[in-house]
């Protein structure tokens, strides 16, 4: 018998990748998680388990990003299960720990100078080796798709040679990229997102980018986390993208924004104290219109004034790309509040004259 729920908490995050793959067997592991749909094992990518114990958090600790739930693995035990009585859910769990495990295979002992694939600290270390974008592949892949002049306040760096596989069986390739790091709210470097691009050309089916299956990934943790463009004070812009937010900043050059990279983790982005107002630059699709209701819900509940920014075509780049920049700011000047308008997007007025 176990003494007490916590150390059966406990038992359970040792073995919570063994959990997922057991109990939320619709979905699949995703670097240091486990990602599905929901708490029910519904396939989908909205749901996290943390699979090993971080900075950010436990072992079997999982948020759901389309709701805002959370819990730890006795809640998927629960939840799975369809089971009422705590006590029926403390047995379940404990039926499961007595099942046969499969032998872990030994791994030799890492070198202490190589940081792991997709970890934090190898994507601190990407980051680092990195140089600026001025006058590289990265710019004119920028200029490309309209952002004449790419004001990311030193969170994009250019790497020459980034490695590329498609998957484990490939051989390793070798493009340029566009880096960018993801931070916490503290400014902490937690992730890296990789774009790789094309040096010979730019076609109207990649947009610039390498001529490969996934030309876009990110490592390290996320979940929460953001690229950021300039300091919050106390109104900030939120998108998916990072080419959607340098659009925005090529008209409100000083108004702070993030892209978290992906419709989830948008909905899941953490809100900074002290903010005031939360602009949401959504992108006109379905997924866009679930992360307004839900990152709206989420600043409301937090006491933050939430207005979405609504382009005309699928993303703001493409508005920027297709319609120019009068335009949007004409677009924009319609869907700021006031005092946001003489704030951010006069001063940029002025600049562009």
């Amino acid at each position: 018998m176990f003494p007490d729920t916590a150390e059966l908490a406990r038992r359970l995050a040792r073995e919570a990748e063994a959990v997922c793959r057991y109990y939320l067997s619709n979905g699949k592991r995703a670097g240091r998680y486990w990602v599905v749909g929901d708490v029910h094992n519904t396939p989908g990518r909205s749901m996290f388990v943390r699979l090993q114990e971080s900075p950010k958090g436990a072992a079997g600790k999982w948020t759901d990003a389309a709701t805002g739930e959370h819990g730890d693995l006795l809640d998927i035990i629960r939840e799975c299960r369809g089971l009422r009585d705590f006590g029926e859910v403390t047995e379940e769990a404990r039926r499961f720990l007595k099942l046969p495990r499969p032998e872990p295979q030994l791994a030799s002992k890492p070198v202490r100078s190589v940081a792991p694939a997709g970890s934090q600290e190898a994507a601190r270390r990407l980051f680092a080796i990195s140089s600026r974008i001025e006058g590289t592949v990265v710019e004119t892949y920028m200029q490309r798709r309209g952002i004449a002049l790419v004001n990311h306040g030193g969170s994009l760096r250019f790497h020459p040679r980034c490695y590329y596989r498609s998957d484990e069986h490939s051989p390793t390739e070798t493009w340029p990229a566009m880096i960018a790091c993801v931070t916490d709210l503290a400014g902490r470097i937690t992730g890296a997102h990789r774009t790789w691009l094309d040096p010979d050309g730019f076609d109207r089916i990649r947009l610039g980018k390498a001529p490969v299956d996934t030309p876009r990934r990110a490592m390290g943790d996320l979940l929460g986390n953001a690229v950021r463009f300039g300091v919050v004070d106390d109104v900030l812009a939120a998108g998916e993208g990072i080419e959607t937010m340098l659009s925005l900043r090529c008209v409100l050059p000083t108004l702070p924004m993030a892209a978290a990279l992906s419709a989830n983790h948008l909905s899941a982005m953490l809100l900074p104290s002290g903010l005031r107002r939360l602009y949401i630059a959504r992108d006109a699709d379905a997924a866009g219109d679930a992360v307004q209701a839900t990152l709206t819900q989420r600043a409301q509940e937090a006491g933050i004034e939430a207005i979405a920014l609504s382009p005309r075509l699928g993303d703001f780049n493409e508005d920027l790309h297709i319609f120019g920049i009068e335009l949007l700011r004409a677009e924009l000047r319609l869907q700021l509040v006031p005092e946001d308008v003489v704030r951010f997007l006069h001063s940029s007025t002025l600049a562009a004259e």
